[in-house]
């Protein structure tokens, strides 16, 4: 899929509109200052005040916002232009030390300079790039030497699954890309939109090793019987802001996270512009 950029984008920018007016992003409950981010990655984060943090895949902003209202100096990156301008038009609201580019993710060095004391990404971000070396590579030219990586994500089990959790659907390693067309979004099921997007399994041992191979040294891993995110069919909130999928209950894991550091004496190859995207 040679144009995967191009369709995703376009899908990413038709949710943009329904995703600032759902209860799923409470847009004004943010305004007002509440966080965005979930006790998850907090946890992981500690304390950022002080801290030069780059968010990859921000969508439109919250997060990045978030980080930037707990003391840290924020630049989100996202590839939907949309997007982009709205996490503009909220840093410029709420006032944050938040600024954003606009572009795809492997052309990223190719449009901001320095290094960062921390790079973040987190809930559905992996699964729209095909190439998680390229991913790792990016990852490691903007981390500061011993500089930290702090990811959670959605568990490359739950991607397995139909869209009904009733029957496995697709490998759990990399294969094919998958190609869907869908009405609605996870943030708002009844939107009047209908989108075509390219995904990609990736096993963890596939996101571990790639981050290896860049020096990146693993500091924890840990995985979770319960999503943040109330985005999946059949759900159930068993405590809290904890769901799971009903008829599975806690017998799969359906996040992870991932906490590494950037070894000092890591010298991988430098990125080269031919590096930048496919």
């Amino acid at each position: 899929m040679e144009n995967y950029k191009e369709i995703n984008k376009e899908q990413w920018n038709q949710r943009v509109d329904p995703h600032v007016e759902s209860e799923f992003y409470d847009l004004q409950g943010f305004l007002a200052g509440k966080s965005s981010l979930q006790e998850t990655e907090l946890a992981l984060l500690g304390n950022v005040a002080g801290k030069r943090i780059l968010h990859l895949q921000c969508h439109f902003g919250q997060d990045t916002i978030s980080l930037a209202r707990m003391g840290a100096s924020t630049v989100g990156a996202d590839l939907s232009d949309k997007a982009i301008d709205k996490a503009r038009e909220l840093a410029k609201l709420t006032g944050a030390d938040a600024s954003f580019v606009c572009c795809d993710l492997y052309d990223l060095p190719q449009h901001l300079e320095g290094q960062f004391d921390i790079v973040f990404t987190s809930y559905g971000t992996i699964g729209w790039l095909p190439d998680l070396d390229k991913w790792a590579s990016v990852i490691n030219h903007f981390l500061k030497p011993d500089g930290t990586f702090v990811f959670v994500e959605f568990h490359p089990v739950v991607w397995m699954f139909d869209d009904d959790f009733q029957k496995i659907g697709y490998r759990y390693f990399k294969s094919d890309p998958i190609v869907e067309t869908a009405s609605g979004t996870y943030a708002d099921r009844e939107a009047d939109i209908k989108t075509t997007s390219v995904s990609w399994n990736h096993g963890m041992s596939e996101v571990i090793t790639s981050l290896l191979k860049q020096g990146i040294q693993l500091q924890d891993l840990q995985e979770y019987d319960f999503s943040n995110y109330n985005c999946f069919s059949h759900t159930e909130e068993f405590a809290p802001g904890k769901y799971r999928i009903k008829h599975l209950g806690n017998f799969i894991p359906m996040m992870y996270s991932i906490v590494g550091t950037k070894v000092k004496t890591s010298n991988p190859p430098p990125l080269s512009p031919s590096e930048g995207g496919i």
